[in-house]
């Protein structure tokens, strides 16, 4: 299983690749530290696509009004070899709901993150 972790905050790169690595062990991990970065990323590897994405929505400011996050999965959502990628949103935004819904994608709200590794269970189906 591939996983790219898109998040600005390093600690939550290595939050989320330490959680993912105890329950799906023979995972491999990428990070991006930005959602253009995280673009790029995936379509490189359009051929062989990410069979899980975790983003943030609050990283580089250049999308307003909307999130960064927002714009990579929308971006992502329009490349058909990524149809059957999970994308989950692991944000702080207390709007975090109302957009994963709007995208149609799951989601983690971080303060829930951090209390169990449950969630991440839950949305991955593990």
């Amino acid at each position: 299983m591939r996983i790219l972790i898109v998040d600005d905050v390093m600690g939550w790169r290595t939050f989320h690749e330490n959680t993912l690595s105890e329950l799906l062990p023979d995972a491999e991990f990428n990070t991006a530290d930005c959602a253009r970065t995280a673009y790029d990323m995936v379509y490189n590897n359009i051929n062989s696509p990410y069979d899980v994405i975790i983003t943030d929505l609050q990283m580089e400011d250049d999308f307003m009004p909307e999130y960064a996050g927002e714009w990579l999965v929308e971006q992502v959502k329009l490349l058909s070899q990524y149809n059957k990628t999970k994308i989950v949103i692991v944000s702080a935004t207390g709007s975090i709901r109302a957009i994963a819904e709007d995208l149609q994608v799951d989601y983690i709200p971080k303060r829930i993150a951090v209390q169990t590794a449950d969630a991440y269970k839950e949305v991955l189906n593990i």
